[in-house]
């Protein structure tokens, strides 16, 4: 009875795959895996690794190195939060499916992207950690239906097995788009826009909390969001992104 079952379902899913086969989350050419990339989509990602930024994530020059290093940016902003990872260099592929996910309602490039991103924050202390995504103004969020950042956060939590608190963080100020604007106008444009819910205070008080968002570009809105935490009383804030804006190394 058991092996019959177990044909009838290879025949179910080889079928479906027929009908349904799978496709390149950047291209959308056949591969062979669900939720993957094809070889051309593959190598023109930026995956980082290497020698990186420990603030930021941002890839540098160089190998592997257990020194503690920064970034030329990192150096000259004074960041809030401790540690900061990506997962991608937001160029190419890995800026098509930032754009897709956020904008295209691709909400199926989450779950493989988080995966990405849970072992970009392998080596960060898990204990405790809370995961917490940016959160969209109520306004946005009604306009986009869903916010890409949280369900980033909601995959990263399975994949890392680590709890999650999808309403941690309110923007209670709606901001222009940061499209176009300089660091300056960037920083001062989000500066106390995000607020820790008064509801869910207590659940960050003296833990760490890791702020998960889809691009990181000058790092403003996650410095808000971990200048909100670290208000209420927060341990340590850690920050990872799908992908980060970097100058080529």
């Amino acid at each position: 009875m058991a092996e019959r079952y177990r044909v009838a379902q290879l025949s179910l899913q080889t079928a479906v795959q027929t009908i349904f086969p799978a496709r390149c989350l950047s291209c959308g050419d056949r591969v062979d895996g669900d939720f993957g990339l094809c070889g051309s989509c593959w190598r023109d990602t930026g995956f980082i690794g290497g020698a990186i930024c420990d603030t930021c994530g941002t890839p540098l020059p160089g190998e592997d190195s257990q020194d503690t290093l920064k970034c030329d940016e990192c150096l000259r902003v004074d960041r809030p939060w401790s540690r900061g990872r990506a997962a991608l260099v937001y160029r190419d592929v890995g800026r098509r499916m930032v754009l897709a996910l956020k904008h295209g309602d691709r909400q199926e490039i989450a779950g493989p992207a988080a995966l990405w991103m849970s072992r970009a924050i392998a080596d960060l202390p898990k204990e405790n950690l809370l995961v917490a995504p940016v959160p969209l103004h109520w306004t946005r969020l009604l306009r986009r239906r869903y916010n890409q950042a949280g369900l980033l956060a909601q995959a990263l939590s399975r994949h890392a097995g680590l709890p999650v608190c999808p309403d941690l963080l309110i923007r209670h100020q709606r901001t222009e788009t940061m499209e176009g604007k300089n660091q300056e106008l960037r920083f001062s444009s989000v500066k106390g826009a995000i607020r820790v819910h008064p509801r869910r205070r207590h659940r960050i008080v003296g833990r760490p909390v890791l702020i998960v968002d889809d691009v990181l570009t000058t790092g403003a809105t996650l410095a808000s969001a971990a200048d909100a935490c670290i208000a209420a009383g927060s341990g340590p804030v850690y920050v990872v992104v799908l992908a980060r804006v970097a100058k080529d190394t």
